[in-house]
C-alpha cells in the first residue's frame, strides 16, 4: 500500500512538472476543470486533463482487483458539498492540488498558508463530525 502511494505521489509530481514545463500552467484541478467547462480560448489540454481524471480510476477498476470505496450519502449531499468546494476554491484562489502540490513545491508562502488552513479545517471538521455522528 505504501509503495502504491509513493508511485501515485510521484506520478502526480511528474504530471505537475510536465504541465508547468509544457503549458506554463499550475496543475490546480479547480482551475483546470473551470477552463475545461468554460473555455475562454481553445485549450484542449484542459479537457484532456479532466477526461484523464475520470478515465484513470475507471481504468484502475477495469484492469485490477481494486475495490472502490462506497459512499452511502445522498446526491443532495454530493451536490451541496461540491458547491461548497467550488466556492471555497474561488475564495482561496485555488484548491489543495494547486496550493499543496504545486504552490508549496514552488516555495509560495501564500500556498503554504492556504494548505495549512485546508488541513487544520479538515482536521477540525473530522473531529466535530466524530462528535456528532
Amino acid at each position: 500500500m505504501i509503495q502504491d502511494s509513493l508511485i501515485g505521489g510521484g506520478l502526480i509530481g511528474l504530471a505537475s512538472v510536465a504541465l508547468m514545463l509544457s503549458q506554463g500552467r499550475i496543475a490546480g484541478i479547480s482551475s483546470i476543470t473551470y477552463r475545461a467547462i468554460f473555455p475562454s480560448a481553445l485549450e484542449p489540454w484542459a479537457l484532456c486533463f479532466v477526461v484523464g481524471l475520470v478515465l484513470g480510476p475507471l481504468l484502475l477498476l477495469i484492469t485490477t482487483d481494486f475495490v472502490a470505496p462506497v459512499f452511502d450519502g445522498s446526491w443532495t449531499a454530493i451536490l451541496v458539498g461540491g458547491f461548497f468546494v467550488g466556492v471555497g476554491t474561488r475564495l482561496g484562489s485555488g484548491c489543495t492540488s494547486g496550493h499543496g502540490v504545486c504552490g508549496i513545491g514552488r516555495g509560495s508562502a501564500r500556498s503554504l498558508i492556504a494548505t495549512l488552513t485546508f488541513m487544520i479545517v479538515g482536521v477540525i471538521t473530522v473531529f466535530l463530525l466524530g462528535l456528532v455522528l
